[in-house]
């Protein structure tokens, strides 16, 4: 698996789009998200249809033209830096295919950050444009109004990312050992629907792979797993990193049908890493080289996140 290529590092005064490619977004979450981008001393705009709701499907912010047509105009506006996502839920998989990916492609590099649903456009990003992303908090997401550490962990990443080069995850080991790749992955019943899908990579061949996940029983998060297995995507898998299982079964039950689908894939496993829908989470760069180290709980990026 190759790295990717890191967008460049923020600086005060950047221009960064916000958009809901997913779920409808709570005004007042997205006004304080806004706010804290401010207090960075970042010119945040927000997309037009940002705080739309689907007329018929409530699930949905607006329209899938109208998600699609305000990723597409934030990202190939030259005056923006960075495209933050303002929050998850459901419906990328609904508007990726009314990208135009020749034109993202032409508007050149540009930050991108989101997590949960946000899964499937890191994994279309890296695939038609070749883009390192972050897998961190979103802008009306509470974590990032509200946790000291998200916030922190994030802004030091976007601006001075070679002093977070180290990641010290606060996970251990479910399988000890250390592993060299390239970081990839996101929410597991994502990455498991993308199977066959246009934008979906082949394999994790090469890479080290997070996973994490919300609100899923045990048996569900079994099959994810198992037809990543039985699909091939995991052969040549360096290592993974397990982080967070919101809204899940506890993690006493969780851990032994992990232990059972992962453990014997004969590499090293971190669990417990606080990234994804936990609170406090970490922001995890994708598309870079790193190392990690299961017994010690860290991923060392050989490069900074951006350049």
């Amino acid at each position: 698996m190759k790295e990717l290529v890191r967008p460049r590092r923020l600086a005060p005064g950047a221009r960064v789009a916000v958009v809901a490619t997913s779920g409808p977004v709570p005004e007042e979450r997205l006004q304080a998200g806004l706010d804290v981008l401010r207090g960075w001393d970042l010119d945040p705009v927000a997309g037009a249809h940002v705080l739309d709701r689907h007329t018929e499907f409530g699930y949905l912010a607006g329209t899938d033209a109208d998600r699609a047509a305000d990723f597409q105009r934030a990202w190939c506006d030259p005056a923006v830096d960075a495209v933050l996502c303002a929050r998850g839920g459901y419906g990328v998989q609904r508007m990726i295919d009314l990208l135009d990916w020749d034109a993202l492609r032409a508007a050149g590099p540009r930050l991108f950050v989101g997590f949960s649903d946000l899964t499937v456009l890191h994994e279309a990003i890296a695939t038609r444009l070749g883009l390192a992303t972050l897998y961190g908090p979103m802008a009306a997401g509470i974590d990032f109004v509200k946790n000291a550490r998200a916030q922190e962990h994030l802004r030091a990443t976007l601006f001075a990312p070679e002093t977070v080069r180290t990641i010290a995850t606060g996970g251990r080991a479910l399988v000890p050992g250390r592993a060299r790749g390239v970081t990839l992955g996101g929410c597991l019943c994502l990455l498991a629907a993308e199977r066959g899908t246009p934008h979906a990579r082949s394999s994790a061949r090469g890479g080290l792979l997070c996973l994490e996940d919300v609100g899923e029983d045990t048996y569900r998060l079994d099959r994810y797993l198992t037809q990543l297995r039985r699909s091939g995507w995991l052969d040549g898998v360096r290592g993974l990193l397990l982080g967070s299982w919101e809204g899940c079964a506890d993690y006493g039950e969780l851990r032994p049908m992990l232990a059972d689908r992962l453990g014997g894939l004969g590499v090293p496993v971190a669990e417990e890493v606080g990234f994804g829908h936990c609170e406090g989470a970490l922001t995890i760069p994708f598309g870079v080289a790193a190392e990690l180290d299961a017994d010690a709980g860290t991923v060392t990026l050989d490069e900074p996140a951006l350049s």
